[in-house]
């Protein structure tokens, strides 16, 4: 049995992930960074130079949110459907719109699926444009476009539809080396007409008569007209030129088209019938528009099944997100509750290290990355970061022998007024079982016996999308735009 998963299913799916971010009933969704420590063979595999890839099974999700360091809310302001970015280039060649590419008529760039062609351009302007006819397979040959007119156009050699122009922030927030936003014109879409025929596949056979002749683009719409021009017995190509195949009326309606060259006239209303002659070969093919006509809808004509969420880590994010350390886990969760309930969470940042505050300085400071013990029970851990000033520790506890785990298997938190040893640095201190409350940065912690935990519950929600990286480095003055895309 032969199956394929549609065009229109994909976008389907785009449309249904993208909808749920401002719904109704929205899901939440947030972008979390996590693993501070490095990558070793010994416990996630790889190593920094070389990070592992991703498992998709039941307990790497628990590990994720062992190694969690902070999360942002992503906001539906923040997601867009984005396309393959394909820039404007003079003496290039572009495919053209083709409503039935297939691997029995590839595009020009010998592309099987219309989407995967290169049948749009974006210029230096961040205008985008669709390609109607591509002269043949020619370059295009000319100008840059600025057009923003609503109906095809010749430009290059090409027949050109304008689609949109990208607003500054929508430059700023979605466009990277390899893709760029997609969105509808709404004066474009009005002047869209359903079922139009704006260009045509030429096949220029031989042996007919030299002329000039008219025919009606048969078929389920109406009023469509084409021209046809025979020079040297062969029909001439499809263009905007003087002397070239053409359509004179788009017409309205079709869905399927066709061209009948033993029916021609010698007049555009197709009141004179003539006779273009005995050749062979030759054909006169429509192209038939996108339902809702060139322009209607940008998103799914250009193939936008690509969701992007651009979110930016900017400093500290009201002390949630440590500058103090690297991170090298990039993920997102959907609807994760607020630590210690069953609501989801709706807060705009979250910590998810753990804090400890200590009654006083140890006599060297704690170190980064180092292995954390509290022998009196037995808690084991890793320091995300150390605040000297503020006497508080930050730390998260990962299911790996020595960094989360006891030599003994157990998995056990750090608790009561028992001191914490740092395993390179040799710093010792005891928590304040008394403290209530702890300053982070610029904001108040509160904490329970000395101790706060992650501001997200724990092994909530679910996590959908997870990347492992190189290091990423951060500081205070530093931020981060991470882009993440979708493909469905």
């Amino acid at each position: 049995m032969a199956a394929i998963i549609t065009e229109k299913f994909r976008k389907h799916n785009a449309d249904q992930f993208f909808e749920s971010f401002s719904e109704a009933a929205a899901s939440t969704y947030y972008l979390f960074i996590g693993k501070s420590s490095p990558f070793t063979n010994s416990t996630s595999g790889g190593d920094d130079n070389s990070p592992p890839s991703p498992k998709d099974d039941v307990s790497s999700e628990f590990y994720k949110w062992d190694s969690m360091l902070a999360a942002k809310l992503i906001s539906s302001s923040d997601v867009s459907f984005v396309i393959p970015r394909r820039n404007w280039v003079d003496l290039t060649t572009y495919d053209m719109y083709e409503h039935d590419i297939s691997s029995s008529n590839p595009t020009t760039s010998g592309a099987t699926n219309l989407y995967e062609g290169t049948f749009y351009f974006m210029t230096s302007e961040y205008k985008v444009y669709k390609v109607l006819d591509n002269n043949g397979g020619d370059p295009y040959d000319g100008a840059e476009p600025t057009g923003t007119g609503n109906i095809p156009f010749e430009l290059g050699g090409y027949t050109l539809q304008y689609m949109y122009t990208l607003s500054t922030s929508q430059i700023q927030k979605f466009v990277t080396n390899d893709f760029i936003p997609v969105l509808t014109d709404s004066a474009v879409q009005s002047a869209a007409a359903d079922g139009s025929i704006d260009a045509l596949r030429v096949t220029a056979g031989s042996g007919y008569t030299d002329g000039t002749y008219f025919a009606a683009i048969k078929g389920d719409g109406s009023s469509g007209v084409v021209e046809i021009n025979v020079s040297g017995g062969a029909i001439v190509k499809f263009g905007k030129s003087a002397g070239e195949t053409d359509v004179v009326t788009a017409g309205t309606g079709y869905t399927f088209g066709t061209i009948d060259l033993t029916d021609v006239y010698s007049d555009s209303s197709l009141n004179t019938a003539a006779n273009i002659g005995t050749g062979t070969n030759g054909a006169v093919v429509p192209i038939i528009s996108p339902k809702g006509g060139h322009g209607s809808n940008a998103e799914a004509e250009l193939g936008g099944h690509f969701v992007m969420m651009n979110t930016k880590l900017e400093q500290a994010e009201g002390d949630d997100i440590t500058v103090a350390n690297d991170f090298r886990e990039v993920g997102i969760v959907k609807d994760p509750f607020a630590v210690g309930t069953t609501t989801v969470a709706s807060i705009s940042t979250a910590r998810q290290t753990s804090i400890v505050k200590l009654a006083s300085a140890p006599s060297v400071a704690y170190e980064i990355d180092e292995k954390i013990t509290q022998s009196t029970t037995g808690a084991v851990g890793r320091v995300v970061e150390y605040d000297a000033t503020n006497l508080t520790l930050f730390y998260v506890q990962e299911r790996f022998s020595d960094y989360g785990i006891h030599a003994n298997g157990n998995s056990v938190a750090f608790s009561g007024a028992n001191v914490i040893t740092g395993a390179n640095s040799n710093a010792a201190a005891t928590p304040d079982t008394s403290a209530t409350s702890a300053t982070v940065g610029s904001t108040s912690v509160t904490l329970s016996a000395g101790y706060a935990g992650p501001e997200l519950e724990p092994n909530s929600g679910d996590i959908i999308y997870v990347e492992n990286r190189r290091p990423i480095s951060r500081a205070s003055d530093q931020t981060e735009d991470i882009k993440i895309v979708v493909e469905f």
